[in-house]
């Protein structure tokens, strides 16, 4: 017979997990299924690993830099490939671990393999088609294999895998894609990255301070094309001043390969044709949703642009059948997934007044350097909604601790709604402005306004304090600039 569970959880990645952790928490017999590493892509090759690269691209920045600070270092810096890697690898052991712990805490059985519906009740488990990772952490006690599952309630979780342009397809050696990017085995000394999105900027941003030749080629008018178009083009002059080579409104047409690099036939805006030589090519074109292989056709479920189609609490069109995270379509990040994870089992266990959630609320982080992060509505789409608006902007340059830091050049933007004082959006460019942007949120979900705002005593000297300035400048009251 097969064995029965109140929940089954398709994946282990940040949506995944989550959702096994919140409905233990809530009693339910929760079993949840992984065929290749316990986290998901963001702990083991994405989200975490990438910033360990990023952290010891910053450390080797300030080394290069350090006379700026009032010291010495003898000799030249030099970066250490292999080592860089190994530290980052071993933070993604780490963490697969620890998700490890975290299932065997709270008691939830690890199936492992990989997992097709036969109904929207029922999974068969076979054996993977996917290598783990490695080095793979050890499996956790509770570690069951192959066979026939059954659950009241399954949720697909499976995320999501870099998309390939047709023609341009990565190959693992010349063409990457995040994995290889990674662990490049040597570094290269030219590369060439096309898309700048959260993926492509950071690993533009790593390569560059490593001291690689960067292009980047995006075929939008702006770099981080998401993101406020003011905070953009001051991330852009930034990341030029560190001699990254920026191409906008450019897209590559055709790759070819040589021995031991490429090159790129780059269209640009005006219909001219240049060719650009370089070792290696990342593709950062964006990411599909791991759709494929699981059932979903024969069950019938309503599938949209390579994601699945889902109402507010993550419910599909097939009754007890769900989806959460980066497979239920964008935006495609962690901290959607984990919180799309606790909603959509909080509403499965019959939980009263359990919210749907407001995407505008959700915060982007992208860790370049320098770091940019958002909230809400952008000034260009707030206008084009009609909303009457107030605009504040303060510099870095004018904050005390900035200066102090070295860390002078950035911006924070704030977009209120003149009538009612409300908060729309928030945009920031800058040093550690991924932990700063939080405190934005929290103002958003709290609903306040720029009078609160205003009246918020912020510490001193901090980074933070550009954030009130910058409320107190759409009123026409900053006091710093």
């Amino acid at each position: 017979m097969a064995e029965n569970y109140d929940i089954i959880i398709i994946g282990s990645g940040p949506g995944g997990y989550i959702a096994a952790i919140r409905a233990a928490q809530l009693g339910l017999k929760t079993a949840i299924v992984e065929r290749e590493h316990l986290a998901g892509i963001c702990s083991n090759w994405g989200c975490i690993p990438t910033k360990a690269l990023l952290r010891s691209a910053e450390v080797m920045h300030y080394a290069e830099h350090a006379k700026n600070y009032g010291l010495k270092i003898e000799g030249t810096v030099k970066a250490d490939l292999k080592a860089v890697v190994d530290r980052s690898r071993g933070i993604a052991q780490r963490m697969n671990a620890g998700v490890g712990f975290l299932m065997k805490k709270n008691k939830v059985d690890v199936i492992w393999g990989e997992a097709k519906l036969t109904k929207a009740n029922e999974i068969v488990v076979g054996k993977s088609s996917k290598k783990p990772m490695e080095p793979q952490a050890p499996l956790p006690k509770n570690t069951k294999g192959e066979g026939t599952y059954t659950a009241k309630h399954i949720i697909v979780a499976t995320g999501a895998r870099p998309r390939a342009l047709p023609g341009i397809e990565p190959d693992g050696k010349l063409i990457w894609t995040y994995f290889e990017a990674m662990v490049p085995p040597e570094m290269p000394k030219s590369l060439l990255v096309m898309g700048s999105g959260a993926i492509g900027i950071e690993f533009a941003s790593f390569y560059r301070t490593m001291g690689v030749d960067v292009t980047v080629v995006e075929v939008m008018p702006a770099v981080m094309p998401v993101e406020d178009a003011e905070i953009s083009a001051f991330a852009k002059k930034q990341f030029e001043r560190q001699g990254m080579k920026i191409l906008l409104e450019a897209k590559v047409a055709k790759v070819e390969k040589g021995a031991n690099s490429i090159t790129a036939h780059v269209e640009l805006k005006d219909g001219k044709v240049e060719k650009i030589t370089a070792d290696r090519m990342i593709s950062a074109v964006g990411v599909q949703g791991n759709i494929e292989n699981l059932g979903l056709e024969a069950l019938g479920v309503k599938t949209e642009r390579g994601c699945i189609v889902i109402d507010s609490y993550g419910k599909t069109n097939v009754a007890g059948l769900y989806a959460i995270g980066d497979v239920a379509g964008p935006p495609m990040l962690a901290h959607k997934a984990e919180h799309e994870a606790v909603i959509c089992v909080e509403k499965i266990a019959g939980l009263p007044n359990v919210h749907p959630m407001d995407k505008l609320k959700i915060p982007g982080c992208t860790y370049c350097s320098p770091q940019v992060a958002s909230v809400g509505l952008t000034e260009a789409r707030a206008k084009a909604e009609g909303k009457d608006i107030r605009v504040g902007r303060f510099p870095f340059v004018a904050n005390g601790k900035a200066i102090a830091l070295g860390e002078d050049q950035g911006l924070v933007k704030t977009i209120f709604d003149k009538k009612t004082g409300q908060l729309l959006g928030a945009h920031m460019v800058g040093a550690e402005v991924t932990e700063l942007i939080q405190g934005f949120v929290v103002a958003m979900n709290l609903e306040t306004t720029e009078e609160e705002l205003m009246h918020t005593i912020f510490p001193h000297p901090t980074l933070s304090e550009t954030m009130k300035e910058s409320v107190l400048d759409a009123y026409g009251r900053a006091l710093n600039a």
